[in-house]
């Protein structure tokens, strides 16, 4: 019964923090986006964000939505909805598709790859097929996208964003 119990307690730990990691999710250029209003089809946009970062809504026009959560990009829907338009509007955005990440250096397949909520480096490293045999496990630098100048040493724990660049570097013998 304890096993049982303790399982329970680690898979609600895990589903909590993989529903956080996606609601602290920040939008940007590259990432697909689904905007849906409950009984309205008139007002489910499916969109692919550019550089620009503007959406054009039905009934709101230009949004700017890149650098917002997606829980902020609904509550900015709703108050434009609400009232003018609509009674007590459900708004629900969905990110179908996220921009990717890329890692590059000593990896078997340096690249762009999908990013998914909650993604550590050493997930990244398996997605790209494992680290080469010169690989260090210490030498792991990200570059984020929003500093690419900045270098971060990390570890194999180290969680990845969207539009970050992972560089493995050759150890020395």
């Amino acid at each position: 019964m304890k096993k049982l119990y303790l399982c329970l307690v680690l898979f609600a730990g895990i589903l909590f923090s993989t529903v956080q990691a996606a609601d602290a999710y920040v939008l940007g250029p590259g990432d697909q986006i689904e905007f849906k209003v409950y009984g309205q089809d008139d007002l489910t946009v499916n969109t692919l964000l550019s550089n620009s970062g503007l959406i054009n809504y039905p009934f709101l026009g230009q949004i700017k939505v890149t650098g917002l959560s997606v829980k902020k990009v609904e509550q900015l829907i709703y108050r434009g909805l609400v009232g003018d338009y609509l009674i007590e509007p459900n708004v629900y955005v969905h990110v179908t598709q996220y921009r990717p990440f890329y890692i590059h250096g000593e990896v078997n397949k340096p690249g762009g790859y999908s990013y998914q909520p909650g993604m550590t480096v050493n997930q990244a490293i398996a997605l790209a097929g494992g680290l080469t045999d010169r690989a260090s496990e210490e030498k792991v630098f990200i570059y984020k996208e929003s500093d690419k100048d900045k270098q971060i040493n990390a570890s194999l724990t180290y969680r990845v964003n969207a539009g970050d660049t992972i560089t493995i570097e050759q150890r020395f013998f």
